[in-house]
């Protein structure tokens, strides 16, 4: 609870408002005069002081006016007789947070002080928060993520804002972007980061393994359990579970993930047992979940369970101020790994890869410098050393030219065009083995047969 300095003359009122705050559990100290008040002021910092304007000497306002030079933050609250109201109003102006008139209520009071704590602390939290944003955007680095466009910093500031809060974050964004970054960064600047942080690929377990890995079995569950295992969220307990690439997890598995979240219990596969457990969920897609979740691919519920708190991380091609930052870390990381003298950049070299396009986004642009850093020579990257990475690069996509007639056009029905051609060319490449089609659109085979249905495509259409 916080700490209050009771202000009055009169003895009585004193004392019963020092024993009522005290049984509040409140740290209080109390003072006969104005004087005896200054002297604790100079010693002693308080969150709250309550005083009684009409004192001999040095008047509650003379108090109000110490305490507001030494401590702005500290919450005052005036005492006040019916007949000094309009000192209390003029104290009100020059900065009191409250006053009361006397007799008074005592649920009137405890209220008060209530809200004045909360919105002291609510006042501190966000100067915290400004604070901290400013640190981190002025070194235009947190937790590995780096820039400083107003696309990161929006990201920064969600992230502080979410790091301590128990609600579940869904990260989108492109490959290579840096999803993981951002939940090792939420985790680690939240009370949890003295906990687990595990992260999970989920398209690199195999569909029937999924409820082993992620809850845990006992021994005998099934051949080859020739002993008992705790589950990825046990392990986790206290601190973060990153699921990365949640939108591969199987439709089977999506129900009991599901009741997880909602139950924040588990239950090992062949046990009967509820575990319970607390851990924060961070999930990751580069996948239009909205889109899976419309086309029957990915539970609804399970969705909106995930996205409480949306994250969006641009890809590189829509922050290009961040990149000679982004340039300057990775050439003194790789020149720290490699052993040699911190290297500059070219003029020439940092406008090439200033203006590249980066499907790769942040990991391209990395392993371009690693390259670079590597096999080159001399003390700066030139723009020679640079070219040879970006040519072993992938190629990059081309965009569908399409003129619009000058009448307009349909945009709708042109696309549905479009997107059935397609389905209808890698059926016949595929000899209309659809679960080949599918791979070569890079469909899973349920929006690959959605969308044969939605087109009514069948072998009539060879």
């Amino acid at each position: 609870m916080g700490k209050v300095l009771v202000v009055d003359d009169e003895r009585g009122m004193r004392e019963f408002l020092t024993i009522m705050l005290q049984k509040e559990g409140y740290d209080v100290t109390s003072a006969g005069s104005g004087k005896e008040a200054l002297e604790y002021i100079a010693q002693k910092a308080y969150d709250i002081v309550i005083t009684d304007v009409r004192m001999p000497n040095i008047t509650g306002v003379d108090v109000l006016k110490t305490v507001k030079e030494c401590s702005p933050e500290t919450v005052v609250i005036i005492v006040t007789a019916y007949a000094s109201t309009e000192t209390a109003v003029e104290a009100m102006k020059q900065g009191a947070y409250d006053y009361i008139t006397k007799p008074f209520k005592i649920e009137e009071i405890k209220l008060i002080i209530r809200n004045a704590l909360e919105k002291r602390k609510l006042r501190e939290e966000n100067l915290l928060l400004k604070r901290k944003i400013q640190e981190w955007t002025a070194s235009g680095l947190i937790g590995g993520i780096v820039g400083k466009s107003p696309a990161i910093v929006r990201i920064i500031e969600i992230m502080v804002k979410i790091a301590d809060s128990p609600s579940n974050v869904l990260i989108t964004g492109e490959s290579g972007t840096g999803k993981e970054l951002v939940a090792r960064a939420i985790h680690n600047y939240s009370y949890r980061k003295d906990r687990p942080f595990v992260a999970i690929n989920c398209s690199a377990i195999p569909e029937g393994l999924f409820e082993s890995e992620l809850f845990g079995h006992i021994k005998g569950a099934f051949t080859g359990a020739i002993s008992a295992k705790e589950g990825l969220f046990e392990t986790a307990t206290g601190g973060t579970i990153f699921l990365d690439e949640i939108g591969d997890i199987p439709q089977n598995f999506q129900v009991k993930l599901l009741r997880v979240l909602e139950d924040k219990m588990v239950k090992r596969v062949g046990g009967n047992q509820d575990i319970k457990i607390d851990v924060r969920i961070v999930a990751a897609t580069n996948k239009d979940l909205k889109k899976a979740v419309a086309e029957g691919s990915f539970r609804e519920d399970l969705f909106y369970r995930l996205d409480v708190i949306p994250i969006e991380v641009p890809p590189l091609r829509e922050r290009k101020e961040d990149i000679p930052l982004l340039v300057e870390h990775f050439v003194a990381k790789y020149c720290r790994i490699v052993g040699c003298e911190a290297k500059g950049v070219s003029p020439e070299a940092m406008q090439r890869l200033t203006a590249h396009v980066w499907n790769g986004n942040v990991r391209e642009l990395e392993n371009v410098l690693e390259r670079a850093i590597t096999l080159g020579s001399g003390p700066v990257i030139e723009l020679k050393h640079v070219e040879e990475g970006l040519q072993r690069g992938l190629p990059h996509k081309k965009a569908l030219s399409v003129d619009i007639p000058s009448d307009g056009m349909d945009l709708e029905e042109l696309l549905q065009n479009i997107e059935k051609d397609l389905l209808l060319k890698a059926l016949d490449r595929t000899r209309w083995v659809k679960k080949d089609a599918a791979e070569l659109l890079r469909l899973d085979f349920r929006s690959f047969r959605y969308r044969l249905a939605k087109y009514n495509i069948s072998r009539d259409e060879e």
